[in-house]
């Protein structure tokens, strides 16, 4: 073969690994960038909605310490969000959700607490039925953004 059609082929060859070896690395680094764009926007979404049953839960949760349920409009905006996580969430989450809803239901219909009880009651904070659904929700926020 003559000395020259090698050279200018090994050029060709050369140049042609080059560009295929820039596009593969530009696609790999877009896939890449898209795939963690999405998990940040389903972290920041998560986020909203497990924070807005949190604030409803806590209103609700105080409103139960020194009032019975006499109407049940007052669990709409929970009932609702809990529904929209039952949308999105993992089991642990919709669970733990669950269970908070059982807490301020039963918390609901307990008698009333009187000033010195309510004083008592936050100044020890015995139980939060909120606490647990903010921890499993942590925790799955951090195994989505481990996945990215």
């Amino acid at each position: 073969m003559d000395r020259a059609l090698l050279s200018a082929l090994a050029a060709i060859l050369g140049s042609l690994v080059g560009a295929l070896a820039t596009i593969a690395t530009a696609w790999l680094t877009q896939r890449t960038q898209a795939r963690r764009a999405a998990v940040e926007a389903e972290i920041r979404k998560r986020e909203a909605l497990y924070g807005e049953f949190i604030a409803e839960g806590s209103k609700v949760l105080i409103d139960a310490l020194d009032h019975k349920l006499d109407s049940p409009e007052k669990l709409y905006n929970l009932y609702a969000i809990l529904n929209r996580i039952r949308l999105l969430a993992s089991d642990e989450v919709l669970a733990a959700a669950d269970r908070a809803i059982t807490a301020i239901l039963e918390r609901y219909f307990q008698p009333n607490l009187s000033t010195e009880e309510m004083q008592q009651l936050m100044l020890t904070r015995p139980h939060d039925p909120l606490k647990e659904f903010g921890e499993v929700c942590r925790l799955e926020l951090r195994t989505i953004q481990r996945q990215a």
